[in-house]
């Protein structure tokens, strides 16, 4: 499922209305179901978790441009703005993190 969504996000790239869009987010539940059920993962929001992760990397807001210039990534750690599949994709694979984890909280609920 993980090579799925990654395949699936390579596609969709950061179109917001690309039509494999909803898989995408569907699949990425799905993952964090299994790892929910299977492994010990904090219930946190994304914009949380992205602060913590960036602490434990030593990162910057500026070692994200992948992200957008720095007043996105405040908006974003901030929780004013959530992250598109294109900023998920690569967060998950700079950080080493999978990318349904970086989903904002009503998505992740809706399958909880």
């Amino acid at each position: 499922m993980v090579a799925r969504a990654d395949l699936l996000s390579d596609v969709i790239g950061s179109s917001k209305k690309h039509s494999l869009l909803n898989l995408f987010e569907l699949t990425s539940e799905l993952i964090r179901a299994y790892d929910l059920e299977h492994f010990d993962v904090p219930d946190t929001k994304p914009w949380e978790l992205l602060s913590f992760l960036m602490e434990e990397h030593g990162l910057k807001q500026s070692d994200l441009p992948e992200l957008g210039n720095q007043s996105v990534v405040s908006q974003i750690l901030s929780g004013t703005r959530d992250l598109n599949v294109r900023q998920i994709n690569s967060l998950g694979n700079a950080l080493r993190y999978r990318q349904a984890y970086f989903l904002s909280a009503p998505i992740n609920q809706a399958f909880a």
